[in-house]
């Protein structure tokens, strides 16, 4: 699957250059997550067994086999497993020394490269990123609990070793004097590597034959929720800043025929129309230009209805009914996405305006004035 995702993903977004004013704005964003991130691992099996205990069920298999490879990958996060490998038992009494947490050594090798100590930083980007990463670990669905771990571990191994080449390069210092990187992916026998192959070997035991498409599908979201991670704090270090920074939001039909994205900002502007098919539909615009959006599968099971005027395309899926998106009237170039038809996990807010479209003409013409008046 690591072949896979290099083929799908292409390069890392931390192998582009950087300068030492973005490394030095980056990297208390990526000690937060690394310190955080053993925890939200751990503490994700706290609502599995509540749920257990809430129904006064048996534990299944599946909570079984993604807590024991949560637990060691906890485990070694925490520098226990290092510890003993080196040591044996009788090392056991070494794990109390916490300075060989992961995050600790990434704190060590950050400080040493800047010249000075840096603190975690939790920005609601890294925030936003770490909660939705908890959402799919702590998923009670065992496909999506599976995806995520899959998708963490091996984009942590294409986002360390893409690092790891970059503050070589940038600060012209030893890649083996980097203890993090060189833990997780450097030497002959990487560590990282097993983490990969851990979290792989769960497909097997827990994606059945006809569930392979949704696990991709799920795979596909969390890696690239990693990936647009990673793109968000080069963006903030770059002085865009993530207020306005568009992201990638994927979208489906009911019946997942139909997938699409949309390039967006995280909080969305919103159009909720009275006229006589959107209050059928209960339809929710997310007006974009035609170039915003790309219709990743199953362009072949839209059909499209008109009415009235004959401008708006209204394309809806032929199997499930669903209207994912369409080509309106007031911007019959672009499209009106179908909020609802979007992944939640994404958005981080809805702002709505209403439009008057059982009286569209007037509507229209007041909502173009303004416009204009504001320009």
């Amino acid at each position: 699957m690591t072949e896979q995702a290099r083929t799908l993903f292409g390069p890392h977004p931390f192998a582009a250059e950087m300068s030492e004013g973005q490394v030095a704005g980056m990297l208390p964003e990526y000690l937060a997550m690394s310190q955080a991130f053993p925890y939200l691992q751990a503490g994700s099996q706290k609502d599995l067994i509540f749920d257990a205990m809430r129904r006064n069920r048996d534990l299944p298999r599946d909570i079984e086999l993604t807590s024991v490879v949560a637990n060691f990958i906890c485990w070694d996060e925490m520098g226990g497993y290092g510890r003993v490998l080196r040591g044996g038992k009788a090392a056991l009494p070494d794990i109390l020394a916490t300075e060989n947490f992961h995050s600790n050594l990434l704190r060590k090798d950050a400080s040493r490269l800047l010249g000075r100590p840096i603190q975690p930083s939790y920005s609601t980007t890294t925030k936003r990123y770490l909660h939705s990463i908890y959402t799919g670990l702590s998923s009670k669905d065992p496909l999506v609990r599976c995806a995520y771990m899959v998708a963490f571990e091996l984009h942590a191994a294409e986002m360390i070793q893409s690092l790891w080449t970059t503050l070589v390069k940038i600060f012209d210092v030893r890649s083996d004097d980097l203890e993090y990187f060189r833990s997780h992916v450097g030497g002959d026998d990487p560590a990282e590597k097993y983490h990969g192959e851990m979290t792989t070997r769960l497909i097997r035991e827990l994606v059945p034959a006809d569930g392979n498409s949704r696990f991709l599908d799920e795979f596909d979201r969390a890696y690239r929720l990693s990936l647009q991670w990673c793109r968000d704090l080069l963006r903030i270090v770059s002085g865009e800043g993530d207020g306005l920074a568009e992201i990638e939001h994927h979208g489906r039909c009911h019946c997942g025929s139909v997938k699409f994205y949309v390039r967006a900002p995280r909080e969305l502007s919103a159009v909720r129309c009275n006229c006589s098919i959107c209050q059928m539909s209960g339809v929710l615009h997310l007006l974009v230009p035609g170039n915003k959006l790309t219709i990743e599968c199953g362009e072949e099971f839209l059909t499209t209805y008109q009415f009235n005027k004959n401008i708006a395309r209204h394309t809806f899926c032929r199997i499930c009914g669903v209207k994912p998106f369409y080509r309106p009237r007031s911007n019959p170039s672009g499209f009106s996405v179908n909020i609802r038809c979007l992944d939640k996990r994404t958005i981080e807010n809805i702002r709505i305006e209403d439009f008057d479209g059982e009286h569209w003409e007037e509507a229209f013409r007041s909502t173009h004035e303004d416009w204009e008046a504001n320009r």
